[in-house]
């Protein structure tokens, strides 16, 4: 009889105990703009990363971080991750609540702008786009950015086309119907537009816009929000980092790249496995370390372009104290695929 007692007390310190735990979670809500870079997010949830932190992370999709700073800002989100937009310079002029933290996507991205597959061979420069329908995921958005810098190299400004803004999952059948003559794609759209024949590769970012590497995707985050929850804002990075980490290794080929890829179909990032097997991903930086150059020629970009209206000195413009801290906590970044050959991610 003692010895059951004994049990049941024992058992019922181990569910007060995991109970405790579980309320103990903080609860983040972040918008992610849906792309295979999502993967160090997803990772560090499914390795139980997050829940180690004493996180529960809550994933909303968004077509574009333009149109949801407004979110960020009113805490409804409290990170997002996607293109540093015109809107992102904007909510600083209104002093909005919002901060870059660090790195999601750079150089080399798998963007491309693509045209329609009828125009193959008739349209070869970009200075043949003039007048042309460009197809972009937001206004004000880095793709927009992006367009506008590549057809400078050629003489034109953006203003010297006509930029439809559509979300990624619509442009193929914008493409189909012959709504737009071209559009800038990031994977996986633009190896499903290629392998299902929607559109043709035309110019890639990489090879046009300067300065290099392009810092073109962040993690941002709602500051009013981080002061109250210091703690929990350097755990989230801490095990996130571990996320991107082993995003990284899997981008060059390493040990978890085919169980990465069951998770992002799992999760709906991407339907083809042969898609994510076969073609490059975006690469982003292993220490989440933001290539500032890039960001700060951006911030002039959109200003010139009229899309923003005042320029920030560049600690204003980011905050590195959480990044910082989770690289020192999880040390130096080891590449397993010593062999590889691949630029970025590392």
């Amino acid at each position: 009889m003692a010895l059951i007692r004994r049990s049941l007390l024992v058992a019922l310190a181990v569910s007060a105990s995991a109970w405790s735990a579980a309320a103990q979670e903080t609860t983040i809500k972040i918008g992610l703009v849906k792309s295979i870079s999502n993967a160090a997010n997803l990772w560090a949830i499914e390795k139980g990363w997050m829940k180690e932190a004493g996180i529960k992370l809550v994933v909303e999709d968004l077509d574009t971080s333009a149109n949801v700073l407004a979110l960020l800002a009113q805490n409804q989100l409290q990170i997002i991750e996607g293109g540093i937009s015109a809107g992102y310079f904007n909510g600083l002029e209104k002093n909005l609540p919002i901060t870059i933290v660090m790195d999601r996507v750079s150089s080399p991205l798998g963007h491309n702008l693509m045209l329609r597959p009828d125009l193959k061979g008739q349209i070869t420069q970009l200075k043949q786009l003039k007048g042309k329908v460009i197809a972009s995921n937001g206004a004000g958005s880095v793709s927009t950015y992006e367009v506008g810098k590549m057809l400078e190299t050629e003489g034109l400004t953006i203003n010297d086309v006509d930029v439809k803004v559509l979300p990624f999952t619509q442009m193929a059948l914008a493409f189909t119907n012959k709504a737009i003559d071209a559009a800038i794609v990031i994977p996986p759209f633009t190896s499903q537009f290629l392998d299902q024949g929607h559109a043709v590769a035309f110019k890639d970012p990489d090879d046009l816009v300067k300065p290099h590497p392009m810092t073109i995707a962040v993690s941002m985050i709602n500051t009013d929000w981080a002061k109250a929850n210091d703690g929990v804002v350097r755990a989230y990075y801490a095990a996130y980092l571990r996320g991107v980490r082993a995003y990284c290794n899997a981008y060059h080929g390493g040990k978890d790249r085919a169980a990465m890829i069951d998770l992002m179909i799992k999760s709906g990032t991407e339907n083809r496995p042969q898609l994510l097997h076969n073609y490059p991903w975006p690469a982003r930086n292993p220490n989440g370390m933001i290539n500032t150059d890039s960001m700060l020629d951006m911030q002039s970009w959109y200003v010139k372009s009229k899309m923003s209206a005042q320029q920030f000195p560049l600690e204003r413009l980011v905050q590195t104290t959480y990044i910082r801290e989770a690289v020192e906590k999880n040390g130096p970044f080891t590449l397993e695929n010593k062999d590889s050959k691949r630029e970025g991610c590392r």
